[in-house]
């Protein structure tokens, strides 16, 4: 039993630390590029959600996201241009995706039924961020001038699929990696979680 316990601790260790690496190596470079992989972040909070009950894990996760900005932008030469008035808008929308991670948890059935709840989730918690960092950037950052709703949904509908994209992508690894290593537990017998 004390084994089995261990064993969780390491596991959620261990994922956490592999999170961590994945939002350092792709956040630095939010957009991607030939060289760079796209910013995993957000698939990553959702995941957070999904594996780590406490909001504390929520918490660790949104300081090393503010660090690596922090970083990028003082010492990798990152510009600067997204820290605005805006930026403490993304508690909230990472929020709503850990919310959504959550939400997916505890609504799981281990049936097929899964994917589809899994990518539905995906789809609504990536909206609701979206909206929430791209709206209150546009609207409070300072960097547009004039502000109206029809320039607002031109900018929505020009950013949000390269977002949605990005995120479901990563979602589906994360869904087909966490399938395989499901199924090698059972074939190796280990029974240990690490939610």
């Amino acid at each position: 039993m004390i084994l089995d316990d261990m064993d969780k601790r390491r596991d959620r260790w261990l994922l956490a630390g592999l999170f961590m690496l994945l939002m350092v190596a792709t956040r630095y470079h939010h957009f991607g590029s030939m060289l760079h992989l796209p910013d995993a972040s957000w698939a990553i909070f959702l995941a957070v959600g999904f594996y780590f009950r406490s909001s504390l894990w929520l918490l660790s996760f949104l300081a090393l996201a503010a660090a690596i900005d922090y970083f990028a932008i003082t010492k990798g030469g990152s510009s600067g241009y997204c820290i605005s008035p805006a930026y403490p808008f993304l508690i909230p929308a990472y929020g709503a995706l850990w919310l959504g991670g959550r939400w997916f948890a505890t609504h799981r059935d281990s049936g097929a039924a899964d994917i589809v709840r899994l990518l539905a989730v995906a789809v609504v918690a990536t909206s609701v961020c979206f909206l929430i960092s791209n709206g209150a950037f546009y609207w409070f950052s300072g960097r547009f001038e004039q502000t109206s709703v029809a320039e607002y949904l031109a900018r929505l509908w020009r950013y949000y699929p390269m977002f949605l994209r990005t995120t479901m992508l990563y979602v589906v690894v994360f869904a087909a990696l966490h399938a395989i290593v499901a199924v090698l537990r059972d074939i190796y017998g280990h029974s240990g979680e690490s939610a």
